[in-house]
């Protein structure tokens, strides 16, 4: 009888150790995950910090800032859905301050205010620095003709405004452009999927210990028989 129940409980064994592990492994990813989420979020409720010239995305990003100058009018619009203030434009403008032209994400341009003029004068804003990328495989080319753009990415950005390759994403604006609704940045955006997947391995792990606890019966019952 053992030599009947070998290979299948050979496979069980087998196959829920592997299904285990990669669930432990999701719930390591998962604490992992957690621990950049609760340092993300000290940083978003720090108090801000005038804007220099010297940070960079490793060290900085998500990181509050204050800078103060003038949007030029040059700017991209990013086609969006699904945020906080509904489907319209982020507005990715070329800012000029004392430490040169940087990109300034001023928030959501709805869909019908497309063409509105921008209000270019003296700013203080309040924001969140950000080097976000957010094009993939599937990203369509930029309609440049028309200013739309389908995603954010500061290098291609930067280049196109002539400004230095990072973003402030603005949470105030003071005074504020009237076309505008900031869309600061926050945790709730930020995938975290781990759990989910973590569940779902340790499901297939019982789902094939059953099917390999049927099968060893089935097969002790065929050698009863």
């Amino acid at each position: 009888m053992l030599r009947k129940i070998l290979f299948p409980l050979i496979l069980g064994v087998a196959g829920c150790s592997v299904l285990v592990g990669l669930g432990l492994w999701q719930v390591e990813r998962l604490a992992w995950k957690e621990e950049i989420l609760a340092e993300i979020d000290r940083r978003l409720t720090a108090a801000p910090v005038p804007l220099t010239r010297f940070v960079n995305e490793q060290s900085d990003e998500y990181s509050r800032v204050s800078v103060t100058g003038r949007p030029t009018g040059e700017e991209l619009h990013v086609l969006v859905s699904g945020t906080e203030a509904g489907t319209g434009y982020r507005v990715i403008s070329r800012f000029e301050t004392d430490i040169g032209p940087i990109l300034v994400d001023q928030g959501l341009l709805p869909l019908e205010n497309k063409d509105a003029a921008s209000l270019r004068v003296q700013m203080r804003i309040v924001g969140t620095l950000l080097w976000p990328d957010d094009q993939n495989e599937s990203t369509p080319e930029p309609d440049l003709a028309g200013n739309i753009w389908f995603a954010r990415n500061v290098d291609t950005m930067s280049e196109v405004l002539d400004t230095q390759p990072l973003m402030v994403v603005a949470s105030q604006t003071s005074p504020a452009d009237p076309r505008l609704t900031p869309l600061p940045v926050n945790t709730a955006s930020i995938k975290n999927d781990h759990f989910a997947y973590a569940v779902t391995w340790f499901l297939l792990a019982a789902v094939w210990a059953a099917m390999s606890l049927f099968l060893i019966s089935r097969t002790t019952r065929q050698k009863d028989a």
